[in-house]
């Protein structure tokens, strides 16, 4: 392994219904993952403290922490960001903001060798977040930007073979399976930290990295809209 990848992460996400940690210390990968919607306040500092355990290590002996930056849920980012930046605070670590579209699209990529993956995250109010990856050494990279669009709005791409990750294909499969009719679908429907870690250790290698104070969430919608449907966060 590539000595500047060879680093110790904490990951953390919250920006779905999903709440995860990943802890890669000293090459070794603890990582925990569950479905609990509107639970993230209570479970993601126990979960923390239990790949932190189980690996025998303390938070200051980490290089750095990565949080799930969004795009996604506005209370679940908020969560995921503070925790994050809290934890980075206390241990005075630098801080590694990464795509949860990206971390589904990395697992695409690890798990089935996808060479193009389509993620859409289900954004409610007849939207979705969107974007398109390539498999670049085994890297997920983005190739069309990170957008809030209605599904009947995303660009036909009629003749691009690749995958689907992600909830909005879920919500909203016939139009996508029109817009994009190669794709294959996945059971892969929500970001995993384990995931982020891979991608934030090429950020960190790359000197990618930000400070606790700086760290900031991607949205992507406008918060105002959110809040025409209480309860929707």
């Amino acid at each position: 392994m590539n000595q500047k990848l060879n680093v110790n992460l904490l990951a953390i996400d919250t920006a779905t219904e999903a709440c995860s940690v990943a802890l890669s210390w000293q090459g070794k990968i603890y990582s925990h993952f569950e479905r609990c919607p509107r639970e993230h306040t209570q479970k993601i500092l126990p979960m923390v403290e239990q790949v932190l355990m189980q690996a025998e290590v303390k938070l200051s002996q980490l290089d750095a922490i990565a949080f799930g930056q969004g795009p996604g849920s506005f209370t679940g980012v908020r969560i995921g960001v503070a925790a994050a930046q809290g934890l980075a605070f206390g241990a005075n670590l630098p801080m590694i903001g990464v795509s949860t579209l990206a971390a589904m699209a990395q697992q695409a990529i690890d798990s089935a060798g996808a060479n193009t993956v389509v993620a859409a995250i289900d954004a409610r109010m007849g939207e979705i977040y969107h974007a398109i990856f390539a498999n670049h050494h085994g890297q997920a990279v983005m190739t069309h930007t990170e957008q809030v669009i209605s599904p009947e709005a995303v660009e036909s791409m009629a003749a691009m073979p690749g995958v689907a990750v992600g909830t909005g294909w879920e919500t909203y499969g016939d139009i996508l399976c029109e817009k994009y009719p190669l794709v294959s679908q996945t059971d892969i429907a929500l970001p995993r930290a384990y995931d982020m870690l891979k991608l934030a250790k090429q950020f960190y290698a790359n000197g990618q990295t930000t400070t606790a104070a700086s760290a900031q969430p991607v949205y992507l919608r406008d918060k105002v809209t959110w809040k025409k449907l209480p309860g929707r966060e």
